[in-house]
């Protein structure tokens, strides 16, 4: 009932917010593309997602959820997960999964169990799908803590109340080291050495907080052991750190700094030799929402920018490291995803358009950001999958509810539609990525665009972005797209705002239903999918050029694509 309460109250709010207010004034926006004037590959960094849930992949709905990821990417997804080595009978809770590889006989002798762990892998290797590998957390047989190995966290409680027995140092590093090799030859056997050989290993999450109970001499040492029995059981593996947190201050920025200093040139725990293997590195970035004293949310895009920024600027100081591949291990508007707006009011952007807005904003930006500074960004993990058999719509960081995908689900299917190279773009009605850097979007709004140029296709990602959300009338653009080949191309406009690629809106019409029927799931499946606004149309492109127009309403997305 509180949950259904909740619902209506969110219903309530977001049709008041859809009228737009008296005074406002409609935008007119020019963006002006040159498909000639290349910038840097299409890489598709949005291609990465992670949970703190391993047991979710293989349940009903994150079985549907790895399909339709895969289904909207034209390059292999990778996905990463907390809890791999964590002991336990492989039940799903809050922030919590299990295992159970590692336990030891009545002797202290190692049993390896791989189980649950291929269940997982396989998940993802059925579908074309790979593994960014998170080597953690700690087993209970190795674990130096004395109090309680597993939490019971909730909703609502003491984040801190997460940090168990799983979190601490190994009592033994050589069989820490041991592990990770059984773990590794293991998955030769199984899938490889090639299949392997494309994945990514990384050591840890967040060891620069409480996730590691460590101090950070005890994080090299478990990260050097780690690398040691990795390319003992396979030499040509990838391995990678150290996941820090976002470094925005200056103790996070020192751990980056400290590491890899340590990976180039530090005594190695496990070798005694100089320096340590790093084949990619590895940082989070995480925005800050928060309520405002009307009631309504803020979000600030421009803090999750300045933690990426930081870090591309710390690997960029380091000349040895100027091609070294960067992965945002963990890349959000805020910090957890298990915390519903029931218990966190600031999360309210969830289920709705801003959340997929923003996220078409701040990847563009990370974009620029990555040739601000020339580094080798080759992926953005979003940490957001599915909570398996919780009430709809219920606030979670999530991108599919019960099997039926949010909206933001339809700024990654526009994103896969997206391929070749970056191209130019100017808008009349956009901000620099220094401005959204330093000062956010909390002035004008951002009306901007990312494109992309390939042999037979151009494509045009469009945004009307602001943190606030409030209502503000439509931005009227008037795109112009040049450098085609003349003759005849066709123009497909896909949307999602509040009435097209957008399941919650529908849900909120139906009456907010816990549970809907089975008419109403289809009908909400059939609202999830990406819309078509315009087109497919034949146009003419005389002199190489085309202009349409598009009425874009705050917080809404659209990906023009041309073909020919």
């Amino acid at each position: 009932m509180k949950s259904n309460l909740k619902a209506l109250t969110c219903a309530a709010a977001l049709l008041a917010a859809e009228v737009p207010p008296v005074n406002a004034q409609t935008e007119r926006v020019t963006i002006n593309v040159n498909t000639t004037e290349r910038i840097a590959p299409m890489t598709p960094i949005w291609a990465w997602f992670g949970h703190d849930e391993p047991n979710y992949t293989y349940m009903k709905d994150g079985q549907k959820l790895l399909t339709d990821l895969q289904a909207a990417s034209p390059v292999p997804v990778f996905m990463r997960v907390h809890n791999l080595l964590t002991t336990g009978d492989g039940q799903p809770a809050y922030k919590w999964g299990s295992t159970n590889a590692y336990t030891e006989d009545a002797q202290g002798r190692p049993v390896y169990d791989w189980t649950i762990i291929d269940r997982i892998f396989d998940s993802y290797m059925q579908r074309g799908m790979k593994p960014l590998v998170q080597i953690g957390f700690m087993p209970e047989a190795l674990t130096t803590s004395t109090g309680p190995y597993r939490h019971h966290w909730k909703p609502g409680d003491d984040y801190n109340d997460i940090y168990t027995g799983w979190a601490h140092p190994p009592k033994d590093y050589q069989k820490w080291s041991e592990l990770v090799y059984q773990w590794v030859k293991h998955s030769v056997e199984k899938y490889g050495q090639k299949e392997v050989e494309s994945w990514w290993w990384e050591v840890w999450n967040e060891p620069d907080i409480p996730y590691w109970q460590g101090t950070y001499d005890e994080y090299v040492k478990l990260y050097d052991y780690a690398a040691a029995g990795l390319k003992r059981a396979l030499p040509t593996a990838r391995i990678g750190g150290p996941e820090v947190t976002g470094p925005l201050g200056p103790r996070t920025q020192k751990w980056l700094r400290d590491f890899l200093e340590h990976c180039l040139r530090g005594t190695n725990y496990a070798t005694g030799q100089q320096g340590s293997p790093l084949d990619f590195v590895t940082f989070h970035a995480k925005g800050a929402p928060r309520v405002m004293p009307d009631g309504h949310v803020r979000m600030s895009v421009s803090t999750q920018l300045r933690a990426i920024n930081n870090g591309m600027e710390i690997v960029a100081s380091f000349p040895e490291l100027k091609h070294i591949p960067i992965v945002l291990g963990e890349s959000d508007p805020e910090g957890c995803a298990a915390c519903p707006v029931a218990t966190n009011p600031a999360n309210a952007y969830r289920n709705g358009t801003m959340y997929s807005s923003y996220t078409a904003e701040q990847l563009a930006r990370t974009y620029q950001l990555m040739d601000l500074y020339g580094v080798n960004l080759i992926g953005s993990v979003t940490w957001a999958f599915e909570f398996e058999g919780q009430p709809w719509y219920y606030g979670f960081r999530d991108l599919a509810t019960n099997g039926i995908n949010k909206p933001v689900m339809n700024t990654f299917r526009m994103l896969g539609q997206m391929s070749g190279d970056r191209v130019a773009v100017t808008s009349t009605g956009g901000l620099s990525v220094q401005q959204v850097r330093d000062s956010s979007v909390d002035g004008r709004a951002d009306v901007s665009a990312l494109a992309a140029r390939d042999t037979r296709s151009a494509t045009v990602l469009v945004w009307n972005y602001h943190d606030d959300d409030l209502p503000s009338p439509p931005a009227q653009i008037e795109l112009r797209i040049a450098g085609l080949p003349p003759g005849p191309v066709t123009l497909t406009e896909y949307r999602v705002d509040p009435e097209h690629g957008n399941s919650y809106t529908k849900w909120l019409a139906m009456g907010s239903p816990q549970p809907p029927t089975a008419a109403q799931i289809a009908e909400l499946r059939q609202a999830s999918e990406l819309a078509v606004v315009d087109g497919p149309k034949q146009l003419s492109a005389g002199g190489g050029q085309i202009t349409t127009a598009i009425t874009l309403p705050r917080q809404g997305v659209s990906l023009v694509k041309l073909t020919w």
